[in-house]
């Protein structure tokens, strides 16, 4: 079992702990916390790396059979020259010697973290703490070999990234042992009529488990009646699931808002499968020639961890833009959506499309 419950934990095994940090880049026994510092030798000599401008570093290199449990990380905002950084750091996952990523997403994003910000995320596979520690418990099988790389594409020097990688190794996986997968998407302007793609060209078996959407809404009026529609093993025209709008999606029910002294105040939450732990209109950064009010951003999760979307050959996944007014009633929208999808699949994988470039990606 990859991912222990607690009856699991007092059972004992054959398998092997490791990590990799920056201390022990390599994940070797008996190697870490060897640099030394002014205080001597194996006094926190190297906690963390220096990540040059277009430099890709490479965070993991391993050979041999297992998963990683376990993968913490956090970025010295200091030595950011802008807002935008966590959009500018491109986290990259390879498998079993593949050439093309199984996940490749701006950093902040994959830790649901959109619009280069953070926020506080407090669900079961992925967690943002105070200030900024991101983590992640997704399970990521490997049978021969996992590599994890970091590229900064910020327009400086990032002078500290921390991270920890804490992985297990095993003799064999399962032969049903699907590979872990994640990609970040964007429409800086959704087309009316026209569903927003979450996931397409997915090619084999597998489950999806889970979305991360950031959306900026550009038009008034509620913006939550799209519906997310999961097409799978021959569906063309119709899917064969979907919800009933986006906030029901996210587990919300008649919009986020509670009224407070007659005006309508947004609320975020947290829980284990599904959240919305982020809302803005105001930037993050003051500056005397721009204004501090922004289009309305919102961040949302929602993991499918007790209820997997299984397929057989294929999956697509979209997202409908459609807002609803007292003067219109329901109408097609048109907003800047961003998403990350989470999914296993067996491989070999369908090659991702392009990555956007750093100017495509930052946020309205």
């Amino acid at each position: 079992m990859i991912l222990p419950i607690l009856g699991a934990l007092p059972m004992l095994s054959n398998l092997r702990s490791r990590s990799i940090n920056a201390e022990n880049p390599a994940g070797e026994r008996g190697r870490a916390a060897m640099a030394a510092s002014k205080l001597g030798p194996g006094r926190k000599g190297r906690p963390c790396i220096r990540l040059e401008q277009g430099e890709t570093a490479v965070l993991m290199d391993v050979p041999g059979c297992g998963w990683i449990a376990h993968l913490w990380c956090t970025v010295d905002e200091e030595s950011a020259e802008d807002r935008f950084i966590f959009r500018d750091l491109v986290l990259r996952m390879y498998w079993d010697g593949e050439d093309a990523p199984s996940v490749e997403v701006p950093l902040g994003d994959f830790f649901c973290c959109g619009f280069g910000r953070r926020a506080l995320v407090n669900s079961l596979p992925i967690c943002v703490n105070p200030a900024r520690g991101m983590n992640c418990y997704f399970p990521m099988p490997f049978r021969s070999s996992a590599r994890i790389t970091l590229e900064n594409q910020h327009s400086a020097a990032i002078s500290g990234f921390f991270y920890q990688i804490d992985y297990t190794l095993c003799d064999a996986l399962p032969d049903n042992a699907g590979l872990f997968h994640a990609q970040w998407r964007r429409e800086a302007i959704t087309t009316p009529g026209k569903d927003y793609t979450i996931l397409d060209g997915v090619l084999g078996k597998g489950q999806y488990v889970g979305t991360y959407i950031a959306l900026s809404t550009l038009e008034r009026y509620w913006w939550g009646e799209g519906e997310i529609k999961f097409y799978y093993d021959g569906d063309r025209e119709y899917p064969s699931q979907c919800s009933t709008g986006m906030e029901d999606y996210f587990g919300g029910a008649w919009s986020f808002a509670a009224q407070e002294g007659g005006k309508t105040v947004e609320q975020t939450y947290c829980t284990p499968f599904m959240g919305y732990p982020f809302y803005s209109r105001d930037d993050s950064v003051h500056n005397p020639y721009y204004n501090q009010d922004l289009p309305p951003q919102r961040g949302f999760y929602r993991w499918h961890i007790p209820d997997p979307i299984y397929f057989e050959k294929e999956l697509r996944v979209t997202c409908q833009q459609i807002g609803v007014s007292a003067e219109r009633g329901l109408f097609e929208r048109a907003d800047d959506v961003s998403s990350v999808a989470y999914w296993y699949q067996s491989e070999p994988h369908a090659r991702f499309a392009p990555l956007p470039s750093r100017w495509e990606r930052i946020p309205r």
